[in-house]
Order: C-alpha cells, then sequence, then structure tokens
C-alpha cells in the first residue's frame, strides 16, 4: 500500500503540471492535434486514455511498481484524479474564470513551464558529453584531490564542556568509546559508536577538523573541542590517501557534471544575446527620437550601456530560473504530497 501511494504521489505532481497547462481558456496544449480532451457531459466525465498515459510517462523515470495489480490501482487512481479535475474546471468556466486576466496570465505561465521542462530533458539528451571531455574533467578532478588525506573518525557531542570531559576520564579509565557514544547529541552517529566515517577535513567546521587531522591513528582529543554545536570527544581510527574512484565507476556523475556545466553556458549565452539585442533596440529607438542630424549626438546617449545589460539580463531572468532551479514546481510538489 506504501508503494502504490509513493507512486501516486509522483504521479499526481506530473499531473499538477498538466492539469495547469490545461485550464480553461486558450485552446490547452493536447496530447495529439486529434485527440479531444477530457470532458464533462450528461452522462459522466470521458478522460481519454493518451492523458493516463503522459502522466504514467513521466512516472516510469521513478520506476513503475511490477505487480500488474498495483499498476491497474496506480491507473485507475489517476483516471478518478483527473475526473474530479475536469468537474473543477466545468464549474471554472461556468463561473467565467476562463475569462479573468490574472487566471490567463497563470495559464500562459504554466504552458511556458510544461514546454521548457520537455525542451530542457530533449536538450540534455542530445548534449551527451563525449568520453574525451569527461576524461578531462576527470583529470582535473582527480589532480585537486592528489595527494589528500581522509579520515576515519568517531565523535561524541556533549551540550557542556563538564560533560565531555568527564567523557575523556571515563577512556582514560578504559571504558569503550562505542558505549560512551550512546549519550551523544548527534542522532546520526550516536547509535553507530560515534561512527562517522571515511570523510574528508573540508566536511567539518574548523575547530573540529583542526583537532581531528592532528590526532594519530587510535588516538582521542585529551580536552574537549569547542564548536558551535557543543563540545566534541574526537577518535581517530585511521587515515589513508583519498581514495579517488576509477573513471567508469565516476562516470555517471562526470555525464551530469558536464551536462550541467554545458546547459548553463547555453544559458549564459541565451542572457548574453538578449542583453545585445536589447541594447541595439534602444539605440535604435534612442535615434528615432531626435531629429536626423541630433542622432549622432544625442541618440547614443540616451541609453547608458550598464543599462542595457542589466534590462536585457533581466528579461531572461525567468527562464534560468526554469531551467535550474524549477522552483515553479515547489507548490505542485506541496499538493501532491498533501494527497
Amino acid at each position: 500500500m506504501k508503494n502504490l501511494q509513493k507512486h501516486l504521489r509522483v504521479a499526481f505532481v506530473a499531473l499538477g503540471l498538466i492539469a495547469l497547462a490545461g485550464c480553461a481558456g486558450d485552446p490547452a496544449p493536447t496530447v495529439s492535434n486529434t485527440e479531444a480532451r477530457p470532458a464533462v457531459t450528461a452522462k459522466g466525465v470521458s478522460i481519454p486514455d493518451e492523458y493516463i498515459d503522459a502522466i504514467l510517462a513521466g512516472q516510469h523515470a521513478e520506476g513503475m511498481p511490477e505487480d500488474q495489480k498495483e499498476k491497474d490501482n496506480i491507473r485507475k487512481n489517476i483516471r478518478r484524479e483527473l475526473a474530479v479535475r475536469a468537474l473543477l474546471e466545468h464549474d471554472a468556466i461556468k463561473a467565467g474564470f476562463d475569462k479573468r486576466p490574472n487566471t490567463r496570465v497563470k495559464q500562459d505561465l504554466a504552458r511556458q513551464e510544461v514546454l521548457i521542462q520537455d525542451y530542457m530533458q530533449d536538450w540534455t539528451k542530445t548534449n551527451v558529453p563525449t568520453d574525451d571531455e569527461m576524461k578531462i574533467e576527470y583529470d582535473k578532478l582527480i589532480s585537486a584531490v592528489s595527494g589528500q588525506k581522509e579520515y576515519h573518525v568517531r565523535h561524541i557531542l556533549f551540550k557542556t564542556e563538564k560533560e565531555a570531559s568527564a567523557t575523556i576520564a571515563k577512556l582514560g579509565r578504559g571504558t569503550k568509546f562505542a558505549e560512551l557514544a550512546r549519550k551523544s547529541l548527534d542522532p546520526g552517529s550516536k547509535n553507530n559508536g560515534g561512527d562517522l566515517g571515511w570523510t574528508s577535513p573540508a566536511m567539518f567546521v574548523p575547530a573540529f577538523s583542526k583537532a581531528m587531522t592532528q590526532l594519530a591513528k587510535g588516538k582521542y582529543t585529551t580536552s574537549p573541542v569547542k564548536t558551535e554545536y557543543g563540545y566534541h570527544v574526537i577518535l581517530l581510527e585511521d587515515m589513508r590517501e583519498v581514495q579517488a574512484p576509477s573513471f567508469e565507476e565516476f562516470k555517471p556523475e562526470l555525464q551530469q557534471r558536464l551536462q550541467q556545466i554545458k546547459l548553463q553556458e547555453y544559458i549564459e549565452q541565451l542572457k548574453k544575446n538578449a542583453g545585445e539585442q536589447d541594447a541595439d533596440k534602444q539605440n535604435v529607438e534612442g535615434q528615432d527620437a531626435v531629429e536626423p542630424d541630433q542622432q549622432n549626438a544625442e541618440g547614443l546617449d540616451a541609453v547608458e550601456p550598464d543599462q542595457q545589460n542589466a534590462e536585457g539580463l533581466d528579461a531572461i531572468e525567468p527562464l534560468q530560473q526554469n531551467a535550474e532551479g524549477q522552483e515553479a514546481n515547489e507548490p505542485l510538489q506541496q499538493n501532491a504530497d498533501a494527497k
């Protein structure tokens, strides 16, 4: 049952996008040119299978259950949800919401979001980095960590210095570190003997990292280490050279990293082009506003270069936000979770 709820939540996130894009108003995007939209009639609500298929297509990326009965239940619940939305859409149109300017603007933004998402997905698929590009990036990353050390460390966190000092005294009398770690304020490691695993100094606040790296193998701090989180007792289990993954092991991460870099470069180029076009437009308008013999003297002064660039870049900011953070989806996620 839990698996079914999980799959439905993901499916309804996709459903939210389609529902927003298909709100009443101008003709909404359809799955095909000939296929009818959901309709409310005297006989009930008709939901085309293509709508359900479109939602499930997005769900496949998250993984579908193997059990056919569970698949059928997901399909049934999606159809039921679409039917409810069709009924609500029907009443919204009767109430005239499809004619409200603010509603139509929201429709346009939702349609734009879906369009951009599909475009970006296709863009990343057709701009896959080559093995040579990934090997160059791999070599850069490996050289950056060459010679660095990583540490296998444990710790116990206390609220007061007195508690930490008392624990250090118990360690001196032979009490096991793992036993004392049960009283740690760190819920992530207290039940695992305070074990933080293999990690690098950069993962910790400076005071913790400094104390850790000054320890010898098998030794613990003889005085509490104060950080913004409290007072720590730190035990260094072992240290070693950073174990870099092989190229093949790291290949999926390299591909994702380079695709993100390529996408950012593409967006930056769009912003740059938009800034140049905006500047050209403003120069032309400035020249038209004065007499021909004054164009050279006054037209160029009508718009400052800094203003041109700023306004040109601002015009494309929503595109960058949708492409990078896709923040517009957050409310949809919340709605889906609530269901």
